[in-house]
């Protein structure tokens, strides 16, 4: 018998005596005691570090390591982690830990064996049961099975426009953004769809002419994003430059999802630009990888055209470089007024963004204040380096803002959209993006009780949900 630690098993090391494992984590009761008063009363309770200590026997006839000293090696390598981690003993294989070792481990050398004992501490002191997603149930009632309260995701996907959405557990306890609109009120749009391109239609796109920039090669659709099955000759970036006109609009917003995946010793570059109905320049931005000597990545946000090196620019190798070999990147550009908002993400498969950065940039120039009339997209790779052919665009969608007046409610999400209640992190997130700003005043965080929970979703019919929890165990 023996355990898992941080995803790794040895078979060599042997587990002797589980009933040293402390039923639960020791709890500590503060007392009041009040003159003349027999007893106490009981004014608060603690959970405190589950202590886990375990005794072993390293059976030197399972290791392809015989010398006790490089046996030692080998198990502080594997033992000493930064960050507490997931810890499964064989005779609880349901149930996870998550712990790291204190003190130090001592091993007795006998012949064929050594004995030695190993201290776990769990700094969160419960234990875990398998991670469950399940449907939003028809009845609302979620069971937990765990011996402790447990804290929920609940995912919600947009089905028809909505001003609010709302998720209530029992009769007090509820998390809300937005507002739902009077019956008096007509709810208003402050985000209308300009463009949407997932690849499908990438064909009714036009060429770049010259005085957006020159584009080389071809376009391509491959049945899941846009591509560049060539990408033409030239010695500085080259690609396929395509773009479409929008209707003109003031205010905006484009994003774009795609990935730069280039090796050594590729480079390339992906992104948009955008124009004004006099063809100039209001703002670009891309992710680039422009070296072929090792894995770098950069992010790139510019007001105006190219006018010089990081002239201009809000985001750029200054303040967005990193050693990745792929770069899955979300690009977001803002424009309210003269102020314009750019944001930077790696996104991971299930929409999570790391590595964020918002910067903005507030403009005095007439030429970056033209209202938006072409937007271009482009996949480039540098000179005569080798073709990156995994480069791609996944979608680019571009929106008109207007602002709500103090009398209207707007729509706060779209069908497709998917909206995120984060109880365990305690974030609400819009597809990846932080909205506690919508959080509405007296909802909370809250936790999934011991047995049975009554949920309630509203707006009815709004949503496709799902809920994720881990039941846990004092």
């Amino acid at each position: 018998m023996g355990f898992t630690f941080n995803g790794i098993k040895k078979d060599y090391v042997v587990l002797l005596a589980s009933e040293r494992r402390p039923a639960f984590a020791p709890i500590k009761r503060n007392l009041l005691t009040i003159p003349g008063m027999p007893g106490a009363h009981l004014v608060s309770t603690e959970t405190q570090i589950r202590i886990l200590p375990e005794p072993i026997l390293i059976d030197k006839s399972l290791s392809e390591i015989k010398d006790i000293e490089k046996i030692k090696e080998d198990l502080a390598d594997w033992l000493i982690t930064d960050q507490p981690a997931e810890l499964i003993f064989d005779d609880e294989p349901d149930r996870v830990y998550y712990a790291a070792v204190d003190g130090s481990l001592d091993i007795e050398d006998l012949v064929d064996y050594g004995r030695g004992e190993i201290t776990f501490i769990c700094p969160d002191p419960y234990k875990y049961g398998e991670e469950k997603t399940i449907p939003f149930p028809a009845d609302g009632i979620i069971t937990n099975s765990g011996s402790a309260e447990t804290p929920p995701i609940i995912n919600l996907e947009v089905t028809q426009k909505i001003t609010f959405a709302m998720v209530q557990k029992g009769v007090d306890e509820y998390m809300l953004i937005g507002e739902p609109a009077e019956v008096t009120a007509t709810p208003v749009d402050t985000r209308t769809s300009l463009l949407s391109e997932d690849g499908s239609t990438i064909g009714t796109w036009q060429p770049a002419i010259p005085e957006m920039g020159s584009s080389e090669g071809t376009i391509g659709y491959d049945g899941s994003g846009i591509t560049a099955p060539s990408y033409g000759t030239g010695s500085s970036y080259h690609g396929p430059f395509v773009y479409k006109e929008v209707p003109l609009t003031g205010d905006f917003e484009v994003e774009m999802r795609g990935q730069l995946l280039s090796g050594i010793p590729e480079t390339g570059r992906v992104g948009f630009s955008l124009f004004d109905d006099q063809l100039r320049n209001i703002a670009m931005m891309n992710a680039v990888d422009i070296i072929t000597s090792m894995h770098r990545k950069s992010a790139e946000g510019r007001v105006g055209p190219y006018v010089g090196d990081f002239v201009n620019y809000a985001v750029s190798s200054r303040n967005y470089r990193y050693e990745w070999e792929n770069f899955p990147v979300y690009l977001r550009l803002k424009r309210v007024g003269d102020t314009f908002e750019f944001y930077v993400a790696r996104i991971l498969g299930d929409g999570t963004h790391m590595n964020p950065l918002t910067q903005t940039w507030t403009t005095v120039n007439d030429a970056h204040r033209g209202s938006l009339k072409y937007v271009g997209i482009f996949i480039e790779k540098h000179g005569s380096t080798p073709s990156p052919h995994t480069n791609r665009i996944d979608y680019i969608r571009a929106y008109g803002l207007s602002q709500a007046t103090v009398d209207q409610t707007p729509y706060i999400a779209y069908p497709g959209d998917v909206i995120t209640f984060n109880h365990k992190t305690k974030d609400i997130l819009i597809n990846g993006f932080d909205r506690t700003d919508l959080k509405a005043f007296g909802a909370r965080y809250f936790s999934f009780e011991k047995g049975k929970n009554l949920l309630t979703l509203l707006p009815q019919g709004a949503f496709k949900a799902s809920v994720t929890y881990r039941e846990r165990f004092k």
